[in-house]
């Protein structure tokens, strides 16, 4: 058996296209829903990120806003563009990109963004609504994750599920998503320190690999018929290539690809997702203000 490959290049762009046609809509009754970005610094992951950002705006047709600062801004610079792009009504959403400069206290920064702007959903406020059910925004990987199982057509409902990592970014605000009455899934949050973690792999319906450690996952671990979602994106050593290096996730792909039912690549699987989950914030951002 070798497993379907869940495309998130494709999932995406079926997203993207149906915003895209929304947007239509909304620019129809005088809304503009608009997203404005801002990169601190030189960092070059950082700053493909911004561009791929951006090219996604464009597709679907949401306002960009782009502020860059140098590296050696400070707190307080930050601070005052985070407060414009506050105060500024025709702005929707806000995103600061990380990592930040050391200097920088990220915290802070992510904390200084108004809720309803927060289409990166880091705020506080926001991952407590989803801890309650009453989910204004959901964190763009995660959700992704969660867009991905659906358009799959993959049951959740009464379904074991293992998240391979506990961050806050990823697994627990995805523990709390699929824990949900609309996903009804029994999940089990595992990482490093979890013991007999293979025999709780092998029991799993499905697993979700977000634990930062390249091809942690491996064939043995996985029973047969599982469907694994491979949220990592890590850069090893690969002599003799162009580059030097190559992309590789959380799980053994070649490996695991032969047992589970379905499985999402790396790159172009969870990638993809957290971009077109992002626009998607935007627009539930722009649309809340219609109220």
């Amino acid at each position: 058996m070798s497993a379907k490959i869940i495309s998130g290049n494709e999932v995406s762009q079926q997203l993207k296209e149906e915003m895209k046609e929304e947007v239509v809509g909304l620019k129809a009754k005088g809304l503009q829903p608009c997203l404005a970005v801002i990169l601190v610094g030189e960092d070059p992951a950082s700053k493909v990120y911004v561009s791929n950002k951006k090219k996604a705006c464009e597709f679907i047709g949401i306002k960009s806003l782009e502020t860059r600062l140098p590296a050696e801004a400070t707190t307080e610079d930050l601070l005052k563009v985070i407060d414009g792009y506050n105060k500024d009504a025709s702005v929707h959403g806000i995103l600061c990109q990380l990592p930040l400069p050391k200097h920088i206290p990220e915290t802070k920064i992510l904390r200084s963004i108004l809720p309803e702007k927060d289409v990166d959903c880091f705020h506080p406020y926001n991952v407590g609504l989803i801890s309650i059910g009453e989910v204004r925004f959901l964190p763009c990987t995660p959700a992704g994750v969660i867009e991905l199982i659906k358009r799959g057509g993959f049951q959740t409902a009464g379904a074991d599920v293992i998240i391979l990592g506990r961050s806050n970014i990823v697994g627990r605000p995805l523990s709390n998503m699929l824990d949900q009455r609309d996903m009804n899934a029994t999940v089990t949050m595992c990482h490093t320190k979890t013991k007999n973690l293979k025999e709780r792999c092998l029991a799993a319906d499905i697993i979700i690999g977000a634990i930062g450690v390249p091809e942690f996952l491996k064939g043995d671990m996985v029973k047969e018929g599982a469907v694994v979602i491979d949220v990592g994106i890590n850069r090893v050593e690969a002599p003799g290539t162009e580059k030097g290096f190559k992309l590789v996730g959380d799980v053994a792909f070649n490996e695991v690809k032969e047992r589970a039912a379905a499985i999402t690549p790396v790159p172009g699987g969870v990638g993809p997702m957290t971009i077109a989950m992002l626009m998607k914030n935007t627009l539930t951002a722009a649309k809340a203000t219609m109220v």
